[in-house]
């Protein structure tokens, strides 16, 4: 058993005895019947002239060089260029040829299908294109491109292309630069004129256009003016505004500085009025006792036997005010408690009242529902037995409460007192005249009712009827003929 270790460029291709195909590590126990290669991972420089034909059979040489080596990226693609090229040299024939195989046949391939103008024009493009063909090829051994660098294209001996294609390209370069020298001596010329007229429509234009900007800046300067004066006039009464605020602030503070010194000095002379007051009270405190102690000291028995009689009246008194303000606070007390026995006795008294009537309200509720219950029972049942007819429901409903019998009398007693004039008429029979039947029948009834309906009339409304119509005569007078 052999420990063994790769370098940072290398890896170790293990095969053999417990391995299916390949093991690629860094480092590993190489066992009995194992075997360990080294597979360097480094990439190479190859460098090649590369002989192709364009499309017009022109041929050329490009010197390309190729920085190739394993795509360690890509676990699979180690493994394969392990199989294939691990056992040869990178710098062998094998592995170069292979290379130099590829490069140039994808080089001549795709040089075959462009013209020398485009070779040598698209050299970009070129490169790219030969490097992604031979990229394809080499991604079949796991190697990968790093870096392409294709020279500028050389002449085949004997084929002198780009020499040709030079001087011609300096001789148009040369012609060009004669027409280019015409053509700025006329441009320089014809410019010069152009210029100078130019310049003086321009030196108008811009003296025209600066006497109205000087303008424009004059009225600005004016404008400026008056909106500075303005603000500073602004700022004036906004600062005469603030010192006056200022001077009514400091007016207020000094009035409460006033106020509070001058509190201070009648608290201080109420305090040494106070300290005074305190010193002459002890002073005559100190006299009193020393004059107790001296009339204690004369008359001691007598002052004594005073003393205790005085005490024992005091404590008497005392005792007869304590127990009297006693005597009172329990009277008092028992009064609040008597006070608020009864309010409490009225409040429970109204509670139970607000009760007693919340509940006789619910059953009174509860009655006229009952009874709307009952009724409405009691109409639908009518409704049914009356085959569904509301009008004949609310006939009957009239008939049981007697409202026919209340509407005779309220009629009755609305055309109580009146005395109404009825007048009855008749037209006679009807054969008028012995006349016949038709259109004149007709108009001889109705002037035979005029006179009767003018009389009704005149007796209900004592309105005459108009001259033109006819004349009523007198009661008890006959008409005129």
């Amino acid at each position: 058993m052999i420990y063994k270790v790769a370098s940072p460029t290398e890896l170790l291709a293990v095969t053999g005895w417990g391995i299916v195909d390949i093991r690629l590590v860094k480092k590993a126990y190489v066992w009995p019947f194992q075997k360990c290669t080294r597979v360097d991972l480094s990439p190479v420089n190859y460098t090649f002239e590369v002989q192709a034909m364009s499309s017009e059979k022109l041929p050329f040489i490009l010197p390309a060089v190729f920085t190739i080596g394993p795509r360690v990226e890509d676990e699979e693609k180690v493994l394969l260029y392990a199989k294939l090229l691990s056992s040869h040299d990178k710098q062998s024939n094998h592995v170069n040829e292979l290379v130099q195989g590829v490069i140039e046949g994808e080089t001549r391939v795709l040089a075959a299908s462009m013209s020398m103008e485009q070779i040598f024009k698209g050299t970009k493009e070129f490169k790219k294109e030969v490097f992604e063909k031979v990229q394809l090829e080499l991604d079949q051994f796991g190697l990968v491109i790093y870096n392409a660098n294709v020279k500028q294209l050389v002449d085949v001996p004997g084929h002198e292309y780009f020499s040709y294609l030079g001087q011609k390209t300096q001789m148009e370069a040369a012609n060009q630069a004669k027409v280019d020298v015409a053509e700025a001596k006329m441009k320089g010329e014809v410019g010069a004129k152009l210029r100078d007229g130019q310049t003086k429509q321009n030196a108008a234009k811009i003296d025209a256009e600066t006497r109205i900007v000087e303008m424009q800046r004059e009225g600005e300067g004016d404008k400026e003016k008056v909106r500075v004066k303005t603000d500073v006039e602004i700022f004036k009464y906004r600062k005469d505004a603030e010192v006056a605020e200022a001077n009514a602030e400091l007016a207020a503070k000094r009035a409460g500085w006033t106020q509070s010194a001058q509190l201070a000095e009648v608290e201080a002379a109420k305090a040494v009025e106070l300290r005074s007051a305190e010193l002459q009270s002890e002073v005559e405190r100190k006299n009193a006792l020393t004059r107790k102690e001296k009339l204690k000291a004369e008359l001691l028995s007598k002052a004594s036997v005073e003393y205790d009689i005085k005490v024992q009246e005091a404590n008497w008194e005392l005792y007869k005010k304590l127990r009297a303000a006693d005597a009172i606070l329990y009277e008092k007390q028992k009064s609040a408690e008597g006070e608020k026995a009864s309010a409490d006795a009225a409040l429970y008294a109204r509670q139970q009242a607000a009760e007693a009537d919340l509940y006789a309200k619910k059953k009174e509720a509860e009655g006229i529902m009952a009874i709307a219950e009952a009724q409405g029972a009691s109409l639908n049942t009518l409704l049914k037995q009356l085959g569904g007819s509301y009008e004949a429901l609310r006939d009957y409903i009239m008939l049981t409460n007697g409202s026919f019998l209340d509407i005779a009398k309220i009629n009755s007693q609305a055309v109580q007192g009146l005395n109404p004039k009825i007048s009855v008429w008749s037209t006679g029979s009807n054969n008028i005249h012995g006349g016949g039947n038709g259109a004149m029948k007709e108009i001889a009834g109705i002037y035979s009712m005029l006179p009767p309906l003018l009389q009704t009339v005149n007796e209900q409304t004592g309105m005459l009827p108009p001259p033109w119509l006819g004349k009523l005569t007198e009661p008890g007078s006959s008409a005129p003929e």
